[in-house]
């Protein structure tokens, strides 16, 4: 029998680590950027075309890399960071596998310039799919500039696999706040498709987070800083009133590097315990400083998660730190039982003297005269009048005659009814004749001639809701009910522009836009039947469900935003109906073209048959 296991070729091998170490053009725009970092540059460009599938390419004014270094940079496992296995342990660096350059070189077309100082020609690198094709003196500034040009050209089925240029252009911008973010010493510049996107200055770390996300976030952060000896911490949190229905806003830096902890983010959840709405989350923009040696960020490809030696004093460091500070800062509610407000001296009574309280008596006052000969009022007291006592006998007359009167007349007697209150449905149906009755306030159980539907309410209502927004977008017939007083909402420039691109869409749908701007949008109408309170939930679950899953297609954008509108507006589990509006939702949901599923095609109801429940009981 012949052998059959074989070493694989270097440029399949090549393609394999690329798979792991690109995923999208947002992998590339990481590792391009820390390489930068690594060169201790102070000026980074990132300019990106078609979404990073054109062209990636990075300019900074770092260090540079000599001739021999530049094309050893190609190689597998080629790096400067490392050089013995321990050294895993204590790093520093962002890149240290010597991975990144290699595989990026195997998928795409990759242009390298690069020059030290000291030297007065750079070298110039081609390479097309791990093969040279050119190494040259060239002319070009001190640092390195990195373009990558034409993403998966040898990988046709990966590059089918990409999504479109707005949820790629998010991701890039993802990438591009977490190295942005961990070093505010580092002045960054975003292009692409030849606009600028983010000019961020070289400032400190407060002024970096609102140039990213909005001058509105300034006032919505809350300082946290604490220093022990396992852990160093420094940040912001965000107000609670602040918090948001997606976790976009979450940002953990270990040693000034990205990471994502499920169990550290449950530390700051916890510390925001009772402060916060069901559903929403906690902004962070937190930065950890711990000993090297103490954690292992070789775990994952992306090195986007991290192993920690003690990761239960952390939660408990952490989670103290973020509540001391929302203490401190009045954010979170205190009891102190040794403090009375009422005691505190307005500043305006600062240099004035006490004055002694005048007493007024009146001497005349007689409580068992006839009449009180006093008219003073005392304070804010008004005069009584004592009845006279000598006639208490007067209130007893003619009782005993009518009390002998059998004939007592309760006809004139009239009851004041019990106030109705208002429903959504005249309920004009009689009880003992119900066709539906509402189970756990989740479910809506009916009767068939072949046994019996069970209705979940949620779902059911979302269905109607989408084919109703739905037809509303498609025919651009939609009705909207003007709000008295405009409605003003403040989002980042991100959230801001998502909401741009829907606009006509919305419109269509009975929303009325006064004013768009990059950080704020002014509303003066809004869809019939939607509450003014609900809108800044309804255009936040629409962000997030645009960032999470943009469409190509016009015909898909209006799909999701039908989508999105139905699963903030549908009636919620735990919310009770009356008979009529159970029958009422029953009628529409089967009045619907696809009863049987919601919009995420989850079974709307299911149905018993009587033999099923017969069998129940044998």
């Amino acid at each position: 029998m012949t052998d059959i296991i074989q070493l694989l070729p270097d440029h399949v091998a090549n393609q394999i680590a690329a798979g792991e170490v690109v995923q999208r053009p947002a992998s590339v725009v990481k590792e391009l950027l820390e390489n930068a970092i690594d060169a201790e540059a102070s000026e980074i460009k990132l300019i990106i075309k078609d979404a990073g599938k054109t062209l990636v390419q990075v300019i900074d004014n770092g260090k540079g890399m000599s001739v021999t270094d530049a094309r050893l940079s190609f190689e597998r496992h080629a790096t400067s960071k490392i050089k013995s296995a321990e050294d895993l342990f204590q790093l520093n660096t962002k890149g240290f596998r010597g991975e990144a350059l290699a595989s990026i070189a195997a998928i795409a077309h990759v242009e390298l310039k690069t020059k030290r100082p000291e030297d007065e020609l750079g070298t110039a690198i081609e390479i097309e799919g791990s093969t040279v094709k050119s190494q040259e003196v060239s002319v070009t500034p001190t640092g390195t500039s990195v373009a990558v040009k034409n993403l998966f050209f040898n990988i046709p089925a990966r590059r089918n696999f990409l999504k479109s240029d707005t949820v790629e252009l998010r991701h890039i911008t993802d990438e591009f706040h977490r190295v942005a973010l961990a070093h505010p010493n580092i002045a960054f510049a975003f292009y692409h498709n030849g606009s600028e996107l983010f000019n961020l200055p070289n400032e400190n770390y407060r002024q970096r987070v609102v140039h990213i996300f909005g001058n509105k976030t300034n006032e919505k952060l809350v300082p946290v800083e604490e220093e022990t000896e396992v852990l160093k911490i420094s940040g912001f949190v965000g107000k609670p009133e602040y918090s948001k229905k997606t976790r976009s806003e979450q940002f953990f830096f270990v040693n000034q590097r990205f990471i994502k902890s499920p169990y550290l983010n449950h530390a700051i959840s916890a510390a925001f315990e009772g402060l916060l709405k069901d559903s929403y989350h906690p902004s962070y923009f937190l930065n950890l400083t711990v000993d090297p040696k103490t954690i292992d960020i070789n775990i994952h490809p992306t090195k986007t998660e991290i192993k920690f030696d003690d990761e239960h004093t952390l939660y408990a460091i952490l989670r103290s730190a973020v509540k001391h500070s929302l203490g401190q800062f009045n954010i979170a509610p205190v009891l102190d039982f040794e403090h009375q407000s009422s005691l505190n001296t307005p500043y305006s009574y600062k240099d004035k003297a006490a004055s002694a309280p005048a007493i007024e008596v009146d001497r005349s006052f007689n409580p068992f005269a006839d009449d009180a000969p006093s008219t003073k009022q005392y304070g804010q007291q008004k005069n009584h009048k004592k009845a006279p006592t000598a006639s208490w006998e007067s209130l007893y007359v003619d009782l005993e005659s009518k009390g002998n009167n059998s004939n007592d007349d309760f006809s004139q007697v009239t009851f004041e009814s019990d106030a109705k209150t208002a429903s959504i449905f005249s309920d004009s149906s009689v009880e003992g004749t119900k066709t539906t009755f509402q189970l756990q306030q989740k479910y809506i159980v009916s009767t068939l001639k072949s046994g019996m539907l069970i209705i979940d309410q949620n779902r059911a209502h979302q269905r109607v809701l989408y084919e109703n927004f739905l037809k509303h977008i498609t025919i651009k017939e939609a009705t909207s009910q003007q709000l008295l007083f405009p409605l003003q909402l403040h989002f980042t420039p991100n959230e801001s522009n998502i909401i741009k691109n829907l606009k006509s869409d919305l419109e269509h749908t009975g929303f009325v836009f006064s004013g768009l701007t990059e950080e704020e949008i002014t509303i003066t109408g809004v869809p019939v039947g939607v509450p003014e309170s609900e809108v800044s939930i309804i255009l936040e679950q629409l962000i997030s469900d645009v960032e999470n899953d943009v469409p190509d297609t016009n015909f898909s954008t209006t799909d999701l935003l039908a989508k999105s509108m139905a699963k903030s507006l549908a009636i919620k589990n735990g919310q009770s109906l009356n008979s009529t509006e159970q029958e009422h939702l029953v009628n529409s949901l089967f009045a619907c073209k696809e009863p049987n599923v919601s919009p995420t095609n989850r079974p709307t109801f299911i149905t018993m048959k009587v033999d099923d429940i017969e069998k129940k009981f044998m």
